[in-house]
């Protein structure tokens, strides 16, 4: 559901271990609290104390898929203009403020949510908050800022994307995938609608969304609440409500009528590979247990060297050199569940995903075994013991969990969920969303390429 780094073995036998004495925790990071601002804006409080440094993030409730038609790629430009300074500082300032004070940055986008983020020594923290405040309210773009930074995502795009075929294959895949709404069009955007986004349509953006009643501040580290709710009433409550977003409401994917096929052939491709993804609900629009069971199918079919698809396709059959599955969980929409391979020898792509399948179906026919599922328990509740080693893991477990429409208790009882599953709603979850007509299948191959290898 959040994202959790996969735990190292000595964690999962932890784990194993103190479950088999009673002693397994069924909640998570019970030490986070939440309060709001008179301007709306959220703060989430993670305290750490074991050193003097904290994360300070800053999430906003807009991405991708908030964008206007025609203007795919403005949310990910505006993440790189949010560097070009306010009227206060100018460009470069604070980056150069969070370098001297010996700390790192970054900032990313999804189709749900847009982030900045500074890791610093606990004193420094009320001036990230000052300088994330001033930019929130007092961006300054000119043409002289803007137009160089579109040649900038441009040629991001060209690196990452169209040099890359199998990033080409995964757009090919998410617009047959997703007819109705937009996490079908690529985060980055179209590079023919890049082109053309200027100074106007970055302020307008920023104008409708980037204000304190759509962000969430989440402070992680050597911090208290009373600490940081002076920090933040200091700073980020100076702020008016500059806009009222409108409601994040994601379009629902019509029922699939069809199974589709995407085939990509690129020189550039050493080793041909298919990959099976399934339109399935994420943990904002499944229904009770669900998006549960299908964390716990994913990490039974796929994840690591002792899943079923890698025993039965790697280690048994030897018919391929990698074999897995993964679930996108964390999505205010619909999103992916996917299974894929990578062929050893000469054995087809066909074939493969003919195996891939056999197991799936073995799954459904034949069920889960109370071993298999206790075990898969172990390892993904393993996982949010890891992460509660690190408050940077920590603070962006609970920002994507609540940017997508999760509560910090939802957060917390994620455990308790996971726990509650039953074998039987691991298969009728896989019944109902992992089936032929609800997939698209991307074939990726060197040409010449007549017909699927």
């Amino acid at each position: 559901m959040f994202a959790f780094a996969r735990a190292v073995l000595p964690l999962v036998l932890i784990w194993v271990m103190g479950a088999a004495a009673g002693a397994a925790p069924k909640t998570f990071a019970d030490q986070a609290s939440t309060f709001w601002l008179d301007n709306g804006l959220q703060v989430v409080v993670i305290p750490d104390h074991r050193a003097p440094i904290v994360t300070h993030m800053v999430w906003y409730k807009v991405g991708a898929a908030d964008e206007m038609p025609g203007k795919s790629g403005i949310a990910h430009f505006l993440e790189h203009l949010m560097f070009k300074g306010t009227s206060d500082h100018p460009e470069g300032e604070f980056s150069k403020v969070i370098a001297s004070v010996g700390g790192s940055e970054n900032a990313f986008t999804t189709d749900d949510y847009t982030v900045y983020h500074q890791s610093v020594a606990k004193q420094h923290l009320g001036l990230m908050m000052e300088f994330e405040a001033d930019r929130m309210a007092n961006l300054v773009l000119d043409d002289a800022a803007v137009l160089p930074e579109r040649k900038v995502i441009l040629e991001e795009r060209r690196s990452r994307m169209d040099n890359e075929p199998s990033s080409q294959l995964a757009e090919a895949v998410g617009a047959a995938l997703f007819q109705n709404s937009h996490y079908g069009i690529p985060t980055i955007g179209w590079a023919i609608e890049m082109a053309e986004l200027d100074r106007d349509d970055a302020i307008a953006f920023y104008d409708r969304y980037y204000t304190p009643n759509n962000a969430i501040v989440i402070v992680a580290g050597d911090v208290t609440e009373d600490e940081v709710r002076k920090l933040a009433q200091d700073t980020y409550g100076k702020l008016p409500r500059r806009a009222e977003p409108p409601p994040r409401v994601r379009p629902r994917e019509p029922e699939p009528l069809a199974a589709r096929t995407v085939t990509l052939a690129n020189p550039r491709v050493t080793q041909p590979s298919v990959h099976r993804t399934f339109l399935a609900p994420s943990y904002a629009t499944a229904g009770p247990g669900e998006a549960a069971a299908l964390d716990l199918l994913a990490d039974i079919l796929g994840s690591g060297t002792t899943s079923k698809l890698y025993r039965q396709l790697v280690v048994e059959k030897g018919v391929a050199t990698s074999s897995g599955a993964y679930y996108r969980s964390s999505a205010l929409g619909d999103t992916r569940f996917v299974l894929y391979g990578v062929p050893r020898g000469d054995v087809s792509l066909d074939d493969l995903m003919a195996d891939i399948d056999g197991v799936l179906a073995d799954v459904v026919q034949n069920g889960i075994s109370d071993e298999d599922l206790v075990r898969a328990k172990h390892r993904v509740t393993a996982s949010a013991i890891y992460a509660q080693d690190n408050h940077a893991s920590l603070a962006r477990i609970f920002g994507t969990a609540l940017a997508t429409g999760q509560t910090l208790d939802d957060v917390k009882n994620w455990p308790a969920m996971i726990d509650a599953v039953t074998s039987d709603q691991i298969v009728a979850a896989a019944a109902k969303y992992l089936t032929a007509k609800r997939s698209v299948t991307g074939y990726l191959v060197a040409p010449p390429a007549s017909g699927r290898s």
